[in-house]
């Protein structure tokens, strides 16, 4: 803490100069900051993985499982709570990245769609920050369980206070270097999440419970947006990195209301606290039999000697291609419409005030679709909310692609369709996890979730690429119907191809490779 309030002096300094310190050397308070700060992080990180902490009992002999027949308890609710707090923090960290796009490329004479005929695009700060969110999900779903969800979730929340520093750094190749650990911070979190839902929330209820918290990325936006209309013009872009600090600490503070992983503690031998989790969450713990570890070892030969190619063979392969087109239509909804839509709004002449405005009433109005889908997952179909959804989005990024510049003065249906790709994508985003999660059988669960997961990474890596390349500055137009076509392609592959989530009406996965939905072991 002490390194990153160093960094505030020569941010003070340069108020007179509209926070604008482009070429400003670093001061000596600066860099003594920097050198405490990586002390700080080498014994944070020391603290939380001391010598020995990998190693113990087997996690593989251990099997948790939430019971099926368990009901919501208090201690669910407040679960949810905190953890929905928690992922909307960690969601205002890549958002940010839109709303200070517009800023960097200023400062720093950078090319974009605001300053067509700059030198560098400033493309590379997002490219950077999603590489980093790429690196982040490998590396923090290894962490969580080597050495625990809470012991992760506290590391990211240290990262965030650190990386908040990034508004203070001079120049451009500082700010992609703390945004490269910003991602990194921030790309394991729903991993995280998810594993603690399945391992303390009933399997009937995880599916909506999931959407409801991963959706509240449409949250991360309102909040996200209305900091920058409110904050952005008198203190300059570099204050919503600055935030990073203050909601870094709260992620901290919240770590003490997340249970530990009760598979990790019986894995280091701490069966008594394992067991108050457990209880106090209505699940189950047992030791695998021998004739269960034979097939588990079974099935992950299964796995490792089919690869990815499996999910594409018959009887996967019409479900894996809606997975596929589906996820790469979120992606590029979220990393070339949504990051771009700030830029893109003040080069039709909205001021940066008004256009971040606009997005926040957008993304206030569209927030209701999360609740909504939350309950039509639950209790409708998950198979036909996403067809709904999507067909949505799709309809909204369709006009846009077609009147986007004209709608900027018709304020009224601008709010309506900038709703659809902002929150619509979100919720899409969150379905999409939860529903892959589901519809696999076990011997290839893991693989599908994967594959649902790293597409949408795949859609953003093409769009920054394509940037950073120099291709032109996108409009409202190119990027809405970059994602509007994959989305269109998603509605009629997930309509032929998709599978229900449950037995009942209208469900369609009868026969012996029908999707396993009992509850999975943690």
């Amino acid at each position: 803490m002490a390194g990153v309030l160093l960094h505030l002096p020569m941010y003070l300094d340069a108020s007179s100069m509209g926070y604008h310190m482009n070429g400003m050397p670093m001061d000596t308070p600066m860099m003594i900051g920097m050198g405490l700060i990586v002390v700080g992080l080498a014994a944070v990180t020391y603290g939380l993985v001391p010598p020995g902490s990998l190693t113990g009992r087997p996690a593989g002999e251990v099997r948790i499982r939430a019971l099926d027949g368990a009901r919501i308890r208090p201690a669910h609710l407040g679960l949810i709570a905190v953890l929905t707090i928690a992922v909307t923090i960690d969601a205002m960290k890549p958002i940010t990245l839109s709303f200070v796009a517009p800023g960097v490329a200023k400062e720093y004479g950078l090319k974009s769609a605001l300053n067509p005929h700059g030198d560098l695009p400033v493309a590379l700060l997002p490219f950077f920050g999603l590489v980093g969110t790429v690196a982040g999900s490998l590396l923090w779903g290894w962490l969580g369980d080597r050495i625990g969800r809470r012991a992760s979730i506290l590391l990211a929340g240290v990262l965030f206070v650190t990386t908040a520093t990034c508004g203070a750094m001079p120049s451009f190749s500082w700010n992609l270097a703390m945004c490269l650990l910003m991602g990194l911070g921030a790309g394991g979190m729903l991993p995280i999440t998810f594993s603690l839902l399945a391992e303390t929330v009933p399997a009937r209820h995880r599916g909506w419970v999931m959407v409801l918290i991963g959706g509240n990325l449409a949250l991360a936006y309102v909040l996200t947006s209305w900091l920058s209309s409110a904050l952005v013009p008198e203190y300059s872009w570099r204050i919503l990195w600055l935030l990073g600090m203050p909601t870094g600490v709260l992620l901290i503070l919240l770590n003490r209301w997340i249970p530990e992983s009760p598979r990790f503690l019986l894995a280091h031998g701490r069966d008594e606290e394992a067991r108050a989790i457990l209880t106090r969450y209505g699940a189950a713990a047992a030791e695998r039999t021998e004739a269960e570890a034979e097939r588990e070892a079974e099935r992950i030969e299964d796995q490792h000697g089919g690869g990815y190619g499996r999910l594409f063979r018959s009887p996967f392969t019409g479900l894996s291609s809606a997975i596929v087109i589906l996820g790469l239509g979120v992606g590029l909804v979220t990393y070339g419409f949504q990051l771009w839509i700030p830029s893109n709004l003040q080069g039709l002449g909205l001021s940066q005030a008004t256009a971040d405005k606009a997005l926040r009433d957008s993304a206030l109005l569209g927030l209701p679709l999360v609740f909504v889908s939350a309950a039509m997952y639950g209790l409708w179909s998950a198979k036909k909310t996403i067809v709904v959804l999507s067909a949505l989005v799709a309809a909204a990024l369709a006009v846009l692609s077609f009147a986007g510049d004209s709608l900027a003065h018709d304020r009224a249906w601008l709010y309506v369709l900038l709703a659809g790709p902002i929150v619509g994508t979100s919720v899409i985003a969150a379905v999409l996890a939860a529903y892959s999660s589901e519809i696999y059988p076990t011997r290839v669960r893991s693989r599908g979730s994967g594959l649902s997961a790293g597409v949408g990474k795949l859609g953003g890596v093409v769009v920054t690429l394509l940037l950073v390349a120099g291709i032109a500055a996108p409009s409202i137009g190119a990027t809405a119907l970059l994602g509007a076509v994959p989305l269109v392609l998603a509605v009629v592959v997930v309509a032929l191809f998709g599978v229900e989530t449950r037995k009942g009406p209208g469900a369609d996965h009868t026969g012996p490779d029908a999707p396993q939905l009992s509850a999975a072991d943690a």
